[in-house]
C-alpha cells in the first residue's frame, strides 16, 4: 500500500526532473560554440566556392540562406553586403577584389546581397558594380569578423 500512495508524488517528481532538464539543455545550446561550417551548411548556408587563395561565399536571397550568413559573418575576416534603393537587398553584383599591390584576388559576381570572403589580412580595395554603376571602398582586414562594407546603389534604369 506504502507504494501506491506514493506514486502520484513519485510521477510528479520525474515530470519535475525532466522538465528541469529540458530547460537545462535550453541553456546549454544558448550558450554553446559557435557553429561550424558544416553546421551551417544544414541550416541554410550556401556552398563556399574558391577562387585561387580566396574563400567566398554569396547569397541571402531566401530567408533561412540570409540568417545563416549574418550569424556565420563573424567567422569570416571580410563581409560585404549591397542594397539599393530604399535598403532594398541586391544581387548580381560584380564584385573584384584587389589586394595592396593592386592584384586582383577575387573576380566574381555576388548570388545575394551578402558576401563573405576569407582573405589573408591586409588592405584591400573592393570594387563593386550593379547594373552599369560602380561603387568602391577600401577594406582593411585584420582577422575572423574585422572587416565589413556596404555597397548602396540607385535605381537601375
Amino acid at each position: 500500500m506504502a507504494i501506491q500512495s506514493n506514486a502520484p508524488r513519485l510521477a510528479s517528481t520525474m515530470l519535475a526532473a525532466a522538465f528541469a532538464l529540458v530547460l537545462a539543455g535550453g541553456a546549454v545550446a544558448q550558450t554553446a560554440a559557435p557553429m561550424t561550417p558544416s553546421e551551417i551548411h544544414r541550416t541554410g548556408m550556401p556552398p563556399t566556392e574558391q577562387q585561387g587563395d580566396v574563400s567566398f561565399v554569396s547569397g541571402g536571397v531566401g530567408r533561412d540562406e540570409s540568417t545563416a550568413l549574418r550569424q556565420a559573418r563573424s567567422q569570416w575576416p571580410l563581409s560585404l553586403l549591397f542594397t539599393g534603393p530604399g535598403s532594398a537587398y541586391v544581387a548580381d553584383v560584380q564584385v573584384q577584389i584587389a589586394n595592396a599591390s593592386g592584384t586582383t584576388v577575387l573576380d566574381t559576381t555576388s548570388h545575394g546581397p551578402h558576401m563573405l570572403v576569407r582573405l589573408a589580412p591586409g588592405r584591400y580595395t573592393v570594387n563593386a558594380t550593379y547594373s552599369g554603376v560602380s561603387r568602391k571602398q577600401t577594406v582593411n582586414v585584420r582577422g575572423n569578423g574585422s572587416a565589413r562594407a556596404t555597397f548602396s546603389f540607385p535605381v537601375s534604369h
